[in-house]
């Protein structure tokens, strides 16, 4: 390289081989692409999910310690990372999902989720049919000729119902039929839908698997071979891929899930059963509450009940707006599983694109708002929730 001019050896920066040692810390590729010294390894690559590293929207090596590590935490074989989570379920029901077929979801949904369900309907003709999450009998009644899969939430958002995995995913392999799980509010730390015979599962990665509200991102974990190979192609046509930097966040983020969901899940047991005993709150939906219809299933199932929790106010809307309009500690602002603790009413946020009678379906009130605890000290916490409350 000194042969060349400093204009050349200005744009080819030397790259040290690393011997003797590695980091500790995954590094980040942030790179588009990579260059090889023979072409016919370059096209095989291309075509392969499991070649050499070619170019950032098929795979990447910081994306790849991503992908593994949450396939590792599911149980699963193998894991394609997204820009979203919305894009990976976007990548599960585009790519499985074809003009004519039918699918059953079940009734009580992600707001994204079900607007997504809307869209297919519309623009290419698939069916859809929704059952209680809890309902085997249910599903088994609702399959037909053409269709192809279950959609699932292990905790629904927002009103927490827990699936049957059991039931339904028996149920789905009984009918041949694929089982996809979303597993985003349970993390792998509470709950494993492979182990209860789900096919694929989804998360957003912006939630609790990045855990500091400067990421977004989701990934799909399959735990068949062939279904991977299949959605993979899919998926890099569709351009769903992940940027390297938010996939190291990620994996940073990762290190420190089982901490912070102790802490998540104690602090929505504080509040939600403090909740439940104030004059102004008509009801708590958390699943660790003995009044809460998952509560017995949940209890079976996870070994914890989750960081996120809806409350109904007496006042309806116009309370819901004082209330969220009057708590300092806690932030207004979409999203969760960050460390901060935040609010927001689902009818006129995460769930707006759905009409009143979808949201009837899902059991969201005017009066409804969502709760994703954070981290902080919980007295700290419900002194802010029992002040906006007055």
């Amino acid at each position: 390289m000194n042969d060349y001019r400093p204009e050349t050896r200005a744009v080819h920066v030397p790259q040290p081989p690393i011997e003797g040692s590695r980091p500790i810390s995954m590094p980040i590729y942030q790179t588009s692409g990579f260059t090889f010294d023979d072409p016919a390894v370059m096209a095989e690559s291309m075509g392969r999910p499991d070649g050499a590293f070619v170019y950032g929207r098929y795979s990447n090596p910081t994306v790849r310690s991503l992908e593994l590590a949450v396939a590792g935490l599911e149980g699963g074989e193998h894991a394609i990372a997204t820009g979203s989570g919305m894009g990976a379920i976007n990548v599960v029901l585009l790519g499985l999902l074809k003009p004519g077929d039918h699918f059953v979801a079940q009734s009580s949904l992600y707001g994204g989720t079900a607007a997504m369900i809307n869209e297919l309907v519309a623009r290419f003709g698939i069916t859809v049919t929704y059952v209680p999450e809890n309902d085997p009998a249910a599903l088994r009644a609702a399959v037909r000729p053409g269709t192809r899969l279950v959609y699932l939430e292990t905790i629904s958002n927002p009103m927490t119902l827990v699936a049957d995995l059991p039931g339904m995913c028996e149920a789905a392999r009984d009918l041949g039929i694929l089982s996809v799980v979303d597993n985003t509010f349970a993390t792998p730390l509470l709950c494993r839908p492979f182990e209860h015979g789900a096919d694929i599962v989804v998360h957003s990665t912006t939630k609790y698997l990045s855990g500091h509200t400067d990421v977004v991102g989701g990934i799909a974990v399959f735990a068949d071979r062939r279904l991977y190979d299949e959605l993979w192609h899919f998926a890099i046509e569709l351009g769903a891929s992940p940027d390297p930097f938010a996939s190291w966040l990620t994996v940073r983020g990762l290190q420190t899930l089982a901490l912070r969901m102790e802490r998540h899940c104690a602090n929505a047991e504080y509040l939600a059963t403090r909740l439940a005993e104030h004059p102004a709150v008509t009801a708590v939906h958390w699943p660790g509450l003995v009044t809460h219809p998952s509560y017995e299933l949940a209890g079976k199932l996870l070994p914890g009940f989750g960081g996120v929790f809806a409350f109904d106010l007496a006042g309806g809307r116009a309370a819901g707006e004082r209330f969220m309009s009057s708590v300092r500690l806690a932030l207004l602002a979409p999203s969760l599983g960050g460390v901060e603790t935040l609010v927001l009413h689902p009818a006129t946020t995460s769930h707006r694109a759905l009409s009143p009678e979808e949201l009837r379906r899902c059991g969201i009130g005017e009066g409804t708002v969502r709760i994703a605890a954070g981290i902080e000290h919980p007295e700290d916490l419900w002194a802010d929730v029992s002040r906006a409350l007055a």
